[in-house]
């Protein structure tokens, strides 16, 4: 059993955002059912670098789910839609505000005829405000959101995140729990909703932190000042005589002074806030000691040293890190065309009801053929649908 058996998914979203959201409840054992155009599809299935046939990024993101081929543009087309709607418990789509309701499958035309839907819209500025119809892409959302101009080293260019932190953060994950927020709503109320995820809104929400200092001392927070971001000695990455990195997260001062001591420096624990020359000569002395030993010969070092430091890895190293093997967070699975291919697990632990991969990700149209039969469609008249590139 799973933790969202007998839910269902129509999910019209492409590339990332939409395609994480619904992985992870895929995961935990919503049926989601991917409506691919039976033209292109979803782009990631061609985006480079490709496996064999399929592309990596689209591989990465679309276990568990099931796809149909539906060209909505077609009066049967959208009639197949609305049969699935009916039946159906979450209706997902990403695109550009307006298209739904241009293609006659907004969230007034569903919800009237499912009242119990749940209708989720995930996109870059929201559903309404002078940026709706703006193009974007994360690093768009992040700028203008204000976590871009603060993300990187003082007096140098911003530093753009290698996560697409707006995509996966809010498109993916926060559109995730809105989803499951409106499932239990409906439990209680019987009626479904629309959900507008902003993507731009999620990452304002991020600066929680930051705002809030803002907020109290109407201090704006700027690049390479804030204490966690790389600025403080007690919490940064120092180069090691090997040319890598450690973390350092000593930001109690129970684990700065276990930090210092553990270096033979207990003459350093005083100074762990220090300001101004001070702070300056205190980076420059850890920098130094640091530099006389190898990333692996830290790691070593700190093994048992309670003090919060840990190597740098780098995404290989990941693979075979014991933490990561005993999780248990790489999984392998068997794909008809891909051959072996590897996936990153779903990441919770759950007692009773565990998310699990059971299905690799469906091939373009894979699952067209049986949908339509389970809403009683004959065979001729799928080959009809066929001719007419309705699927």
């Amino acid at each position: 059993m799973t933790a969202l058996d007998g839910f269902k998914m129509l999910d019209l979203t492409r590339l990332l955002p939409g395609g994480y959201c619904s992985m992870l409840l895929a995961d935990v054992g919503m049926e989601v059912v991917k409506v691919e155009d039976p033209f292109q599809g979803d782009y990631f299935r061609q985006m480079k670098p490709i496996h064999k046939e399929e592309g990596a990024y689209f591989l990465g993101i679309n276990r568990n789910k099931k796809s149909m081929h539906l060209n909505l543009k077609t009066p049967e087309g959208k009639k197949i839609f609305f049969e699935l709607a009916q039946r159906f418990d979450v209706v997902l789509e990403g695109f550009r505000p307006g298209v739904v309701e241009r293609l006659g499958i907004g969230y007034q035309a569903i919800q009237g005829i499912n009242s119990r839907v749940i209708y989720c819209s995930i996109s870059g500025y929201g559903q309404d405000g002078p940026y709706r119809e703006r193009s974007g892409h994360d690093i768009n959302y992040i700028a203008l959101a204000g976590l871009l101009a603060i993300s990187g080293e003082k007096f140098k260019p911003p530093t753009i995140p290698p996560v697409p932190m707006a995509d996966i953060g809010i498109g993916g994950t926060m559109a995730a729990f809105a989803i499951l927020a409106a499932l239990m709503a409906r439990e209680r109320t019987g009626r479904g909703q629309y959900i507008d995820v902003s993507m731009t809104d999620g990452v304002v929400s991020w600066l929680c932190m930051h705002m809030a200092k803002l907020f109290s001392g109407k201090i704006p927070p700027r690049r390479g000042e804030y204490e966690m971001g790389g600025s403080s000695p007690y919490y940064t990455v120092y180069e090691t005589l090997d040319s890598k990195y450690i973390s350092v997260g000593t930001l109690e001062p129970k684990f700065w002074a276990n930090f210092c001591k553990a270096l033979g420096r207990e003459d350093l624990v005083s100074k762990q806030f220090s300001e101004g020359e001070e702070k300056s000569l205190l980076f420059e002395e850890i920098r130094k000691i640091v530099k006389t030993k190898t990333r692996n010969e830290w790691e070593a070092f700190f093994k048992d040293i309670d003090a919060c430091v840990e190597p740098v890895l780098e995404m290989e190293e990941v693979l075979s890190h014991p933490q990561f093997v005993h999780r248990g967070i790489f999984k392998k699975i068997d794909h008809p065309v891909e051959g072996e291919i590897e996936q990153i697990g779903f990441p919770l632990k759950f007692s009773e009801t565990p998310g699990e991969i059971r299905t690799p990700p469906p091939l373009p149209g894979e699952h067209t053929v049986p949908i339509l039969l389970s809403l009683g469609y004959s065979g001729s008249e799928i080959e009809e649908f066929k001719k007419k590139t309705v699927i």
